[in-house]
């Protein structure tokens, strides 16, 4: 990737003297920032897969879950309940006529487009996979119970998908509060599948990282197309990349270690929360200040910098 000058204008205090080099530091492009997180997420769909669905260790503590959850001693666990009233059909709907909304309000139709592309792409693939493409193998370790494959959550995938869609058409000031709020909800989905006995938490956080590599992939073709020259350190670039799978692998780790199925159960429950919001946080990260729009031009602020930076480099 380019190296490029620091960002930071340079003041007669700490100009490059001439005949010597400008400290220079390793940045990326946002694009590529979007793009190294999203594939980081599609990296830890594999892994969370591999590890929760292949491994003796992984299917032996998710059953464990999955059967406390059906055995009814948790029916007191009202907070959960409400999802089993919801038509996810009724509420992609309303998420559409927001989308919608939201859109024409800005008057910015062109976002409907990838709006509308990552609240349905994620739920089709989710579906496809579950049901036709991944299996959940029996294992001669791996415990008793549900043999059928739940991989990755259709009610997961939904709330996902719908959260990632409306970063794509609201406005920038408000994006990092009202994702934040949305990944609370989206954490309440997780554990309430978990708590229900619908889901396993593997099925759950692959939900989660599924629906933000999408959203993440897309930012970065539009971005490219957007001309958008910000930069990010290669470093923090780095860090996105791989904190994906460091979430997936610090929830296998607790899990597996819990042997008591009241100790599974409440681990799953937490580990499903704070993998989800984990996740929204990770992909909040390169989708923050991000406008995704189309413009013929450069973003007018950092055109507006760098002609003030040769400004004062030349005097």
């Amino acid at each position: 990737m380019a190296v490029l000058l620091h960002e930071t204008k340079p003041t007669p205090a700490h100009r490059p003297l001439p005949g010597r080099h400008a400290e220079t530091r390793l940045t990326l492009s946002r694009a590529a920032f979007q793009l190294a997180t999203g594939l980081g997420l599609a990296v830890a769909f594999v892994v969370t897969y591999v590890l929760f669905v292949h491994t003796s260790a992984g299917q032996l503590a998710e059953n464990g879950v999955v059967r406390s959850a059906q055995s009814g001693r948790w029916s007191t666990m009202d907070w959960a309940g409400p999802l089993r009233d919801q038509d996810m059909v009724l509420v992609i709907g309303a998420s559409v006529l927001v989308l919608i909304v939201l859109a024409m309000l800005r008057r910015k139709p062109g976002l409907l487009v990838p709006a509308l592309s990552v609240l349905v792409l994620p739920l089709i693939v989710a579906q496809l996979l579950k049901l036709y493409v991944l299996v959940r193998p029996e294992l001669p370790d791996g415990g008793s119970g549900p043999g059928h494959n739940s991989f990755p959550s259709g009610h997961v995938s939904a709330s996902m998908a719908i959260l990632m869609a409306l970063a794509f058409v609201l406005p920038q000031r408000f994006r990092p509060v009202m994702i934040g709020l949305g990944g609370i909800v989206v954490a309440w989905v997780a554990s309430s599948t978990i708590a229900l006995g619908w889901h396993r938490l593997s099925d759950t956080a692959g939900a989660c990282l599924l629906g933000a590599s999408f959203a993440c992939l897309l930012a970065a073709w539009l971005t490219t197309r957007r001309r958008d020259l910000r930069r990010t350190p290669a470093a923090l670039v780095a860090l996105a990349a791989v904190l994906p799978t460091g979430i997936v692998l610090i929830g296998f780790a607790v899990l597996s270690t819990a042997t008591a199925g009241a100790a599974q159960f409440v681990a799953a429950l937490v580990l499903a929360a704070l993998a989800a919001v984990g996740i929204v946080l990770v992909t909040l990260w390169p989708l923050r200040g991000s406008a995704f729009e189309r413009r013929s031009g450069v973003e007018t602020r950092v055109v507006d910098d760098l002609l003030e930076t040769r400004l004062v480099t030349r005097h």
